[in-house]
């Protein structure tokens, strides 16, 4: 089964968006843990989030994944930013415990002229801070695509943080296709050898999602803008590929391309024909 879902609103509620997923053809979703810029996340309603459980319970969904805020940046030069992102960090780490194993995605950040040193060992206090033993959520560390002084767009990056953290056991990374290629990893003509790069440096049973996005940009571009499916620089072959690959094609894909509801519906369903079904 290919366990694809798209980026979807909570504002109306955990079940809301579980009933909504079912109606674009998903068995999965992401969402953001509370105002894409920052802010306070809304208060948890247990019985929702419950009604939520049961509905993905009963229709066989994937994992589903929360995407902290682009505002959270734990290796910004400045302390007050840094303090703003691991308070939400732990907010959303202690949150997500309501929804036990699933999910929780971020940016690594952007040293903003520390150095990549410097961030790494930040971010990594960080989440030392934060990660406590027999958490029931799986942390994920974003590839990204390497604009201005961001950490993240090489597999030794995320690797580095990784090695600095105490409870490796809990942490994983978000595969983003439009990131990576943009990156310069060429998935398009080297899907094999990319994926071969990543478990030689991070370890393939690191791997536990996918952003599925093609690029509005070349490769190595290092410009991170998000293309429909099939619209882009990667294009259908390649994402055909990718859904395919026998590294990712059990992990749940989340679509973050620029679409409404509709737009979504058409992508997974176009996704599912090109699935094989084994």
């Amino acid at each position: 089964m290919l366990n694809i879902g798209s980026h979807l609103s909570i504002s109306n509620g955990f079940e809301a968006i579980g009933k909504q997923a079912l109606e674009i053809g998903a068995n999965t979703f992401q969402f953001f843990t509370r105002n894409p810029r920052g802010g306070a996340a809304r208060k948890i309603d247990t019985a929702d989030v419950e009604k939520l459980q049961s509905l993905m319970q009963k229709n066989e969904f994937s994992q589903i994944l929360a995407h902290a805020p682009y505002t959270m940046n734990l290796c910004s030069a400045k302390e007050q930013t840094r303090e703003f992102a691991f308070n939400t960090l732990a907010d959303d780490v202690n949150r997500m415990e309501y929804l036990p194993n699933n999910l929780y995605n971020f940016h690594p950040g952007s040293h903003t002229g520390q150095g990549v040193d410097i961030g790494i060992s930040q971010i990594a206090d960080a989440l030392n801070r934060v990660i406590k033993p027999n958490i029931q959520t799986t942390i994920l560390l974003e590839t990204m695509a390497g604009k201005g002084s961001e950490i993240g767009s090489k597999f030794e990056e995320l690797r580095a943080i990784i090695d600095l953290v105490e409870y490796k056991d809990v942490m994983g990374v978000c595969f983003d296709t439009c990131h990576v290629f943009d990156a310069g990893y060429d998935i398009v003509n080297d899907l094999d050898g990319v994926l071969d790069e990543f478990d030689r440096v991070i370890g393939i049973d690191r791997l536990k999602a996918v952003h599925l996005n093609d690029s509005m940009n070349y490769l190595g571009c290092h410009k991170d803008r998000h293309e429909k499916i099939g619209m882009g620089g990667i294009g259908i072959d390649a994402i055909e590929r990718i859904i395919n690959h026998k590294y990712l094609r059990n992990l749940p894909f989340f679509l973050e391309t620029p679409n409404e509801l509709d737009g979504y519906a058409k992508e997974i369903a176009l996704l599912k024909e090109k699935y094989i079904v084994f």
